[in-house]
């Protein structure tokens, strides 16, 4: 069984949405491949919106994690893509990503701005990294 310890250490600023280290001991680590707001039949869902195109992918992400026999609370690591990032498009991404995310114990967390992901229609992408 892993052990998850959460570091929110004093010298460095209060954040609520993530923990700035995770430590793990023992256990498997899971490394989950970036998903993208497509459906089981591949197609895109919320095209041109990124809070329903953010729902999908954590979406996906609960679907890989729970095939490798894990759930959002051993992830201890998240890393996101956000096409053409503006920082008005934290508020949206936290949102949907807390309906998924522990509140209490948040993974580790990067939040990236890329100029392209993969298709055109892609607005953001989620890898993360959990330990069972």
């Amino acid at each position: 069984m892993a052990e998850l310890r959460h570091i929110r250490p004093d010298g460095l600023s209060n954040a609520p949405t993530y923990s700035h280290a995770v430590a793990a001991t023992g256990g498997t680590t899971i490394y989950i491949s970036g998903q993208i707001a497509v459906d089981a039949a591949g197609a895109t869902v919320g095209v041109g919106d990124l809070g329903a195109q953010t729902d999908q992918v954590m979406k996906n992400l609960g679907i890989a994690l729970a095939a490798a026999g894990a759930g959002f609370s051993d992830v201890v690591k998240i890393t996101t893509f956000v096409v053409d990032y503006q920082p008005e498009h934290r508020a949206t991404i936290a949102e949907v990503r807390g309906r998924y995310l522990p509140s209490d114990n948040p993974p580790a967390s990067t939040l990236l701005g890329v100029t392209a992901l993969a298709a055109p229609d892609y607005l953001i992408e989620i890898e993360a990294i959990a330990v069972i």
